[in-house]
């Protein structure tokens, strides 16, 4: 019973909850149980058992009354970039420590208002800054699928490679992400989930931990469409005490899934044609567009000619804000503390030793490109770059509803394989950072396997907004697909 309840679409564990066919608690035991047996992929860094149990208890006693909310019950895991009160909460980083919040972040609290269940702490890259998830003060996460030819661990994404790990692990009916320049939609990619990172302001940063503040957005991993519409609904809205928040209404998103896409213009970039790009992921791309078209979208070729620009732009803009945002860490108030004889030795060594090298090398490229006589040259250019960026969105947005690209470069690589080289690791967010610098929502859906029996998936992106659009095509393009590959549990038996 534990198995066929971790199995659940979140839709599927909703519906059965309030028909009373199992129960929360029941629904939590099955996934406290196959988190124990998954500790192997290190998807989780904090379990949170009694917290879990507890809140399912007072599911099930709404339930009992008829008064459950959205997510009644649902067993989620939380990303440790959220802030979550009076437990752990570290980003993943060794200058945190044991810092227990006093307070709940908005996306949680509201995941929490309408019923969900809180699992417990998912791994990330240090500070969400990452592609493997290999920056983890915890250790990586691993990806729970494995290559045809090989056994040897695979990352899964990130900076939210705990989230999608335990998605595709069947360790979670979703779970919280955040996506900077693709943290979401990668990891997505790789595990064949879905994610998306909605629409910047959907959902308020208020007690996320900040990484670039322009670019951070949170959003839902699910193991379908429908699952992620769900979870977006529930995490979106307006919040007073996040300034970037957006004061639109929130519609049912769920709602968009399954209704027609015909009629609608769907844009293909041709500067998303990567050199060296794996032929199976042009091929499936190609695939994606028949699909479309099958189901009575017009495919068009439309042009992003700043595409180029975009990762250098964004591998300047990211770590000027990170330098800034990370200043706070000093050891004066919170977490790791490395006392000296004077101040700026407390600060140092404190720095020195709680800073993964990733968190460390982006600090010093973003303080260099904001100091005096490279402030222009570097940040103030790429701001520009930023904005003909956007522009390019704007006009393709002129002539087409939505646009589809690759999520990502690869499928999952081996942990190791590109951490010795920072270049090739940020190349993982090349179809990805666009959206981020527009603030534009994307969602990637699990499309197709490799040769190697790994998921490859594609990338949706739309208007400002405009999430609905996105949910409408990618559930066409879920049914096209067909996607039911899952992976083994060779887990288990470690």
């Amino acid at each position: 019973m534990s198995g066929e309840l971790t199995a659940l679409s979140l839709k599927a564990a909703l519906e059965g909850l309030k028909a009373r066919k199992f129960s929360a608690v029941e629904l939590a035991h099955a996934h406290l149980e196959a988190i124990a047996a998954a500790r192997p992929l290190n998807a989780y860094v904090l379990e949170t058992p009694e917290r879990a149990l507890a809140m399912a208890e007072a599911s099930d006693a709404r339930l009992a009354r008829g008064e459950g909310g959205r997510l009644e019950g649902a067993a989620l895991g939380i990303k440790d970039l959220f802030c979550t009160e009076g437990v752990r909460s570290t980003a993943c980083s060794r200058i945190l420590g044991d810092f227990r919040p006093t307070y709940e972040s908005t996306v949680t609290a509201n995941l929490w208002r309408d019923g969900a269940v809180m699992l417990g702490k998912l791994n990330m890259d240090e500070f969400a800054m990452g592609s493997s998830n290999e920056t983890s003060a915890f250790g990586p996460a691993i990806n729970p699928w494995r290559s045809r030819s090989s056994n040897r661990p695979l990352t899964p994404g990130g900076s939210s490679g705990g989230s999608a790990s335990a998605v595709a692990a069947e360790l979670a009916l979703g779970a919280t992400a955040t996506d900077t320049g693709g943290s979401i939609r990668q990891p997505a990619s790789l595990t064949g989930t879905v994610g998306i990172k909605p629409t910047y302001g959907r959902c308020s940063r208020w007690g996320i931990v900040a990484f670039a503040s322009s670019l951070d957005q949170a959003g839902p991993i699910a193991r379908t469409v429908e699952d992620a519409a769900i979870l977006l609904t529930s995490m979106s809205g307006h919040d007073p005490k996040d300034s970037t928040s957006l004061p639109a209404e929130v519609p049912d998103f769920a709602s968009f899934v399954g209704q027609s896409v015909k009629g609608l213009k769907v844009g293909v970039p041709k500067e998303y044609r990567a050199d060296g790009m794996p032929a199976e992921i042009e091929a499936l791309w190609a695939q994606g567009v028949e699909w479309l078209r099958e189901a009575g979208c017009e495919v068009v070729d439309v042009s992003l000619p700043q595409t180029k620009y975009a990762l250098p732009a964004y591998y300047i803009i990211a770590p000027a804000e990170a330098s800034s945002n990370l200043a706070r860490y000093d050891g004066m108030r919170y977490g790791l503390r490395i006392d000296g004889p004077s101040l700026t030795d407390v600060y140092e060594a404190t720095r020195a030793a709680g800073f993964g090298e990733e968190v460390k090398r982006r600090i010093l490229i973003g303080a260099y490109v904001l100091s005096a006589g490279y402030y222009d040259a570097y940040y103030l250019k790429a701001q520009k770059v930023r904005r003909r960026i956007a522009d390019d969105f704007a006009a393709a947005f002129e002539k087409v509803d939505a646009l589809l690209t690759p999520t990502a470069p690869s499928a999952a690589f081996g942990l190791g394989d590109a951490s010795a080289d920072p270049v090739a690791m940020y190349l993982n967010d090349v179809f990805t950072v666009t959206v981020n610098l527009a603030g534009l929502p994307g969602l990637s859906l699990p499309a197709g396997l490799d040769a190697q029996g790994l998921p490859l998936g594609l990338q949706l992106i739309g208007r400002a907004l405009d999430e609905g659009t996105l949910f409408r095509l990618a559930g066409a393009m879920e049914k096209a697909a067909a996607f039911q590959a899952r992976p083994t549990r060779w887990w288990r038996g470690s």
